[in-house]
């Protein structure tokens, strides 16, 4: 078999050839490219499936030519269909001299074509069509990498990912159970009552939160535009105006780094449900993870990374305990910020400057000695209010808001909310965050029509936003988000 190989000298000659066999067949007066359509009465796995049906019945198949056996006056292929691979059997005598002819010379692995023939299984068990009539619908130009192989090389998979999905049909199924995911999140939360909603992409300003936009200018308004970093402000403003249950699915763009569980443009559904709080979210976020897990695993314990994860069990525990429980330091007791930034030099850690009152550093605590032990579903709940600039104080305690993470395989998965529905509190918030922001040479503005649309009266709502494609991971048994995402972003090659 052809195999893509480091020389490009030997790429290209492969491919010279291929070109001259495709000038051949033209200049005989069958063009691979001229058919419009073929008739596919059947695919792979349905023919596997269902044999009894299937035998000894003429059907037509399609499909990428995947290996070839010569055999003298008989051959055996395999070719590869959206379900897997389906032996063929073509004999000179069925197909005829000259088509068989042209299947020895003319063909190659990576050429699509259609088969027409009988269904049977050969002596060792397995099912085969037994082409009748054969032709080729498109003539494949590049040579395909070695079949046992495939794409070594990982930075090839991603930048090659057509290549990689007709190799390997264990990527295949990765992409078939992202959308079964999908497609699951919607119907559970559709059944719910939820409206999906679909809110700009591109916004006139770039507000003060955490995460850095993309930037692009508007030619017609003369305008900087920003790609959104959240949809979260608008689907909130839906609230305002009486949908009490909304949704979002769709991208987000974050102008940041990349590693295995980030990528500058990622999936996420962010959900708003009016008069319920964090806790009630909580539920919901476990009763939508085995509905998920069920429906595209079919167990809720799966396993990711060598690791099994048990969704039937979810523990909760608050920052503060968590931070205790994991490094023996109890901020509870901690009274001042120098009490805090007292700690943070005791155990080594830096503070950025304007982030060194107690509720930062009791983050940096978390994300120093907690996070990466969370492996188990974990909630972190009641989070500092520094780090919280849209959720709802508690009432008990101020410092901190009804703000909570939920964790798995030391990954956050999702952040929710009892949303923050107080305009003076929220305009306060909002403000210092853009501040703050500046005060680092960085734009930063208020949106004044979220602002606009909280004084009008927002009910109690609680929010979350879920990071689809980790997700995805977790369900799919992936080591990097790139293995998840059908194109990911790639540094350009020359």
């Amino acid at each position: 078999m052809e195999e893509i190989t480091n020389s490009a000298e030997e790429l290209a000659e492969q491919a010279r050839i291929r070109r001259e066999k495709l000038a051949k067949i033209i200049a005989e007066g069958n063009n691979p490219y001229a058919k419009t359509k073929y008739a596919v009465d059947a695919h792979s796995q349905e023919i596997k499936d269902n044999f009894e049906a299937f035998e000894g019945k003429e059907i037509s198949v399609a499909g990428r030519l995947m290996s070839r056996r010569i055999m003298g006056k008989a051959s055996f292929s395999h070719i590869s269909d959206k379900d897997g691979q389906l032996q063929i059997y073509i004999t000179r005598q069925d197909v005829g001299e000259d088509v068989y002819t042209a299947y020895k010379k003319d063909y190659d692995i990576g050429d699509i074509v259609g088969i027409r023939g009988t269904v049977f299984k050969t002596q060792t068990g397995e099912v085969t069509v037994h082409a009748t009539h054969l032709e080729m619908l498109t003539k494949s130009l590049l040579p395909l990498p070695e079949k046992h192989n495939g794409l070594v090389n990982v930075d090839m998979k991603y930048r090659l990912r057509h290549v990689d999905l007709i190799m390997n049909e264990t990527v295949r199924e990765t992409f078939y159970r992202r959308a079964k995911i999908i497609g699951e999140i919607r119907a559970f939360l559709n059944e719910k009552g939820f409206l999906e909603a679909d809110t700009p992409i591109l916004l006139p300003l770039e507000i003060g939160a955490d995460a850095r936009p993309f930037k692009t200018h508007h030619n017609a308004l003369d305008l900087d535009m920003y790609l959104r970093i959240e949809t979260e402000l608008y689907l909130k403003r839906l609230i305002v105006g009486g949908f009490e249950k909304v949704y979002e699915l769709g991208r987000i763009f974050r102008n940041e780094g990349m590693d295995a569980s980030h990528n500058p443009e990622f999936t996420t559904v962010e959900i708003y449900q009016a008069y319920v709080d964090y806790f009630e979210v909580m539920d919901f976020v476990e009763e939508l993870y085995k509905r998920v897990a069920l429906k595209a695993c079919g167990t809720l314990q799966v396993t990711c990374r060598g690791t099994e994860v048990d969704l039937s069990k979810w523990e909760r525990l608050t920052m503060t305990d968590a931070v205790k429980k994991y490094s023996g330091v109890d901020f509870s007791a901690v009274k001042t910020d120098e009490e805090a930034q007292a700690l943070a030099r005791e155990h080594h850690i830096e503070l950025e400057k304007g982030k060194d009152t107690k509720g930062h550093v009791l983050a940096e605590f978390f994300d120093r000695y907690v996070e990466d032990k969370l492996v188990q579903p974990t909630f972190i709940y009641d989070y500092p209010v520094e780090i919280s600039p849209l959720a709802k104080r508690k009432p008990e305690d101020p410092s901190m808001t009804e703000r909570f993470e939920y964790f798995m395989l030391g990954m956050e998965m999702g952040n929710a909310f009892s949303e923050l529905n107080d305009p003076i509190d929220q305009r306060e918030r909002m403000t210092r965050q853009a501040e703050k922001k500046r005060a680092l040479g960085m734009n930063a503005e208020v949106d004044e029509d979220f602002l606009n649309a909280l004084e009008y009266g927002m009910p109690p709502t609680g929010g979350l936003g879920l990071g689809v494609d980790r997700l995805v991971m977790l369900l799919t048994d992936s080591d990097s988000i790139r293995d998840v995402l059908l194109f990911p972003t790639m540094k350009p090659k020359k």
